[in-house]
């Protein structure tokens, strides 16, 4: 990264007008990298899972197991769109909200969507020994983890921006991310032809 943080989020200070979307699979490190960059942003983080889990008054895990996943998807839809109508702020999202149509849709029209990707192996890794994935509990995390991947990441890479995560410090992350921001936000050069 040729630029530091500092200068990083020096470049986007009163840029970011919509909120900030990170989308991508358990373990990718969204609410890890949200914190960091709505701190260097001076935004505020939200945790769309930890959003529902006020509004619904009990963890996923045990609405999931109530209500199954149909009516989860349809309450973090109602979360993900109330928040999206706030102020402007950085906002993790669970692994399977992008996935939706509807709050696809809504992200795109009222927000910039991170995908912040990451490998199998480091996926497997960061997820291990974690009780609160509902879908992790159904098998064997990485048949599992393999099987959302193939699904969900044609769907993740509609995302307005994507950067890897890896195995090193999530200043890295974040950095990517702030320059993914910066390239979005810049206008293009117009090219003869266009």
């Amino acid at each position: 990264m040729s630029e530091d943080l500092a200068t990083l989020a020096q470049r986007l200070t009163g840029r970011i007008e919509r909120t900030v979307v990170l989308v991508g699979l358990m373990g990718a490190g969204k609410s890890c990298v949200g914190r960091r960059l709505a701190a260097r942003l001076g935004l505020d983080f939200l945790d769309a899972d930890a959003e529902f889990e006020t509004a619904a008054g009990c963890s996923i895990s045990d609405y999931f197991a109530r209500y199954g996943e149909p009516a989860f998807r349809e309450g973090e839809r109602k979360v993900i769109a109330r928040l999206l109508d706030g102020r402007p702020v950085i906002l993790a999202t669970g692994g399977g909200a992008f996935i939706d149509a509807a709050t696809r849709s809504r992200i795109k029209s009222s927000g910039i969507s991170v995908w912040i990707r990451a490998d199998l192996d480091l996926l497997l890794k960061r997820t291990a020994g974690r009780d609160h994935r509902p879908l992790l509990k159904q098998g064997d995390p990485r048949e599992i983890l393999g099987r959302l991947m193939e699904m969900r990441y044609p769907v993740y890479a509609e995302a307005d921006i994507t950067v890897e995560s890896s195995d090193e410090a999530p200043e890295a992350t974040v950095a990517r991310v702030m320059a993914g921001l910066i390239d979005y936000l810049e206008p293009q050069p117009w090219a003869p032809g266009d």
